[in-house]
C-alpha cells in the first residue's frame, strides 16, 4: 500500500513539475471551446400534442356484427409511418423544403435532416403522443409539425376506409368464384342422383332386402320346379305299365264312375283356372296349361259317351284305358307344371342377378357420393361465412362514413417557445471548462512521463539500477523561497484567470440569452 501511494506521489510531483504547460493547455481547449460554442446556431422546437380517443359508443353496440379493426395497433403503424419517406416527401412539399434542394443529392440530404429533427414519442398517457420538430427558423418547425399533425389525422381516417373497401372487394371476388364452385357441385350432385336413384346413401338397404327376397324365391321357386319334374317322371313310369286301350266291357263298369271322376276333375281346373285370371292374364305359362287340360278332358268325356251310344253291348268293341288316358292328362298337366315353374326360375334368375349386380355398385356409389357431399358442404360453408363477413365489411363500411370509430383531438396545438430548444450553452460552457482543465492535468502528466525527472530516491534507484549510497539535501535560501512563492502565485492566477473568463462566458450568455 505505501509503495503505491509512494508511486502516487512521484506522479503527481511530475505532474506539478509541468504545470505551466498544463494552463497553457488549458487554456487553448477553453478558448477554442467557448468559441465553438458561441458560434452553435440556435435551433427552436415546435411541438403538438395530439389524443387518439378509440373508444367509440358504437363498439359495444355493434360487438360481433360489424368488424373491429385493432385501432391501437394501427395507431402505432402510423407513427411510425410518419418517419417513412413517402411522408417526409408530402412534409418537404407542404412545407416548401423541397424548393431549396436543387440535386438529387440535395434532397437526399434535405430528407435524411428532416428525419432526424422529427421527433414522435407517447406524452406518458395512453393514446397521447406528442410530435416535435427543430429547426433554425422557428416558424419552418411549426410549419413541419403542423403537417405532420395533419397527415397523422389524414391517414388514420383514410386509412381504415382504404381496408374496408380492399377487404369488401376481395370478399366479392371470392363469393364470386365461391358460388360458380357451388353451383358446379350441386349440378354434380343432382346428377348422380338421378343417375344412381334408388342407390343413394339410406337407399342401399332396399337393395339388399330385396337381394335377400330374390333369393328366397329363386331356390323356393328351384325347389318347386324340381318337385314338379320328379312328379312329372313318375307319372311317365306308371304310364309305361298301363294299356292304351281294353274292352268296352271292361270299361263298360268303370264307366260311370270314370265319367263322373271327369267331371269333377274338369270342375276343379275351373276353379283353378278362375283363381289364376285373378294374378296373371290369358297369355302366362299356368293359364294357358290349365285350358289346355280342360279341352282334354272334355274330350275324352264325348268320346266316351260316343262309344258307348254306337255299341250298347260293347261285346266286340275296345276302348281307350281311362287310367291311361287320365295318366296321359296328368303328364301334359306336370308339362304345364314344369313349364311354368322354369319360366319363373327364370324370372327370379333375372331379377337376382340385376340386384346382384346392383348391390356391388352400392359400395362405390357411396363413396362417390361421400365425396360429392364432402366437397359440396366445403363449398357450401365457405360461402355461408363469405356472406357473413361481406354484411359484416359492409356494416363496418357504413359506420366507417357515417361516424368516426376513432377521434383525434388535438390537445395543443403546434407552439415554438421564444427560447432556443438548443444548443445549452450553459452546459456546453461548462463542459468545456472541465475539459479544458481535465486536457491541462492529461498534458502536464504526459510530458512528465516522456522526459520523465527524478523526484525521490527511490526513482533514482529504478531508474539506474545501482545501489544508492546517499543523498544530499537541498537547503532552501529565502530567495529560492521567495521565487517559488511568486511562481505558486502567478499559477494561481493563470488558474484564477480562467476561472474568471469562465464566469464572463456564462454572465455574457445569461445577458444575451435574455436579450434574445
Amino acid at each position: 500500500m505505501d509503495q503505491i501511494l509512494q508511486q502516487v506521489m512521484a506522479y503527481v510531483k511530475a505532474t506539478w513539475q509541468r504545470r505551466w504547460w498544463g494552463v497553457v493547455a488549458a487554456w487553448l481547449v477553453c478558448i477554442v471551446g467557448w468559441t465553438w460554442v458561441m458560434l452553435l446556431p440556435d435551433r427552436y422546437e415546435a411541438s403538438a400534442r395530439v389524443y387518439v380517443d378509440t373508444q367509440s359508443l358504437l363498439k359495444p353496440l355493434l360487438s360481433g356484427l360489424a368488424v373491429e379493426p385493432n385501432v391501437d395497433q394501427q395507431i402505432k403503424l402510423m407513427t411510425r409511418q410518419l418517419v417513412s419517406r413517402p411522408t417526409l416527401e408530402k412534409v418537404a412539399r407542404m412545407t416548401d423544403l423541397d424548393m431549396k434542394a436543387k440535386t438529387p443529392e440535395q434532397t437526399e440530404s434535405m430528407l435524411e435532416n428532416l428525419a432526424s429533427k422529427i421527433s414522435i414519442a407517447d406524452a406518458g398517457r395512453e393514446n397521447l403522443y406528442t410530435i416535435s420538430y427543430q429547426d433554425a427558423d422557428g416558424e419552418q418547425a411549426k410549419k413541419v409539425v403542423q403537417s405532420l399533425l395533419t397527415i397523422f389525422v389524414e391517414t388514420s381516417l383514410g386509412k381504415t376506409r382504404q381496408d374496408i373497401s380492399s377487404s369488401q372487394r376481395f370478399i366479392e371476388e371470392q363469393l364470386q368464384q365461391y358460388q360458380k364452385r357451388l353451383v358446379d357441385a350441386e349440378n354434380a350432385l343432382k346428377e348422380f342422383k338421378q343417375k344412381h336413384i334408388g342407390m343413394m346413401p339410406g337407399q342401399g338397404s332396399d337393395y339388399y332386402a330385396k337381394l335377400a327376397e330374390s333369393s328366397t324365391l329363386l331356390r323356393q321357386a328351384q325347389l318347386d320346379q324340381q318337385e314338379a319334374v320328379n312328379r312329372r317322371n313318375q307319372l311317365k313310369r306308371q304310364l309305361v305299365a298301363e294299356e292304351p286301350e281294353l274292352t268296352a266291357a271292361a270299361v263298360a263298369a268303370a264307366a260311370a264312375p270314370a265319367n263322373s271322376e271327369i267331371d269333377v276333375r274338369i270342375q276343379e281346373l275351373k276353379k283353378q283356372l278362375d283363381q289364376l285370371h285373378l294374378k296373371y292374364t290369358d297369355l302366362h305359362p299356368d293359364i294357358q296349361g290349365t285350358k289346355r287340360l280342360i279341352e282334354q278332358l272334355e274330350a275324352q268325356k264325348k268320346t266316351a259317351q260316343v262309344g258307348l251310344a254306337s255299341d250298347p253291348s260293347g261285346a266286340s268293341a275296345r276302348v281307350q284305358n281311362p287310367v291311361y288316358q287320365q295318366l296321359t292328362i296328368s303328364i301334359a298337366e306336370a308339362d304345364g307344371t314344369v313349364a311354368s315353374l322354369s319360366a319363373r326360375v327364370g324370372e327370379y334368375q333375372r331379377r337376382y342377378n340385376e340386384l346382384r349386380n346392383a348391390s356391388n355398385m352400392i359400395p362405390q356409389v357411396e363413396q362417390e357420393y361421400t365425396q360429392l357431399m364432402r366437397d359440396y358442404g366445403v363449398y357450401k360453408q365457405n360461402y355461408d361465412d363469405l356472406l357473413k363477413r361481406r354484411e359484416s365489411a359492409t356494416m363496418s363500411g357504413e359506420m366507417e362514413s357515417k361516424t368516426d370509430t376513432v377521434d383525434f383531438r388535438v390537445i395543443d396545438p403546434p407552439f415554438v417557445p421564444s427560447q432556443p430548444a438548443w444548443p445549452n450553452r450553459f452546459l456546453l460552457v461548462s463542459l468545456v471548462t472541465l475539459g479544458g482543465l481535465l486536457t491541462g492535468v492529461a498534458v502536464a502528466f504526459l510530458l512528465s512521463q516522456l522526459r520523465r525527472t527524478v523526484t525521490d530516491r527511490r526513482v533514482l534507484r529504478e531508474l539506474t539500477g545501482l545501489p544508492l549510497l546517499g543523498a544530499v539535501s537541498r537547503v532552501e535560501s529565502d530567495e529560492s523561497r521567495r521565487r517559488k512563492r511568486k511562481g505558486l502565485m502567478r499559477y494561481l492566477a493563470a488558474l484564477g484567470s480562467l476561472v474568471a473568463a469562465y464566469g464572463a462566458v456564462m454572465i455574457l450568455q445569461l445577458v444575451v440569452s435574455r436579450a434574445g
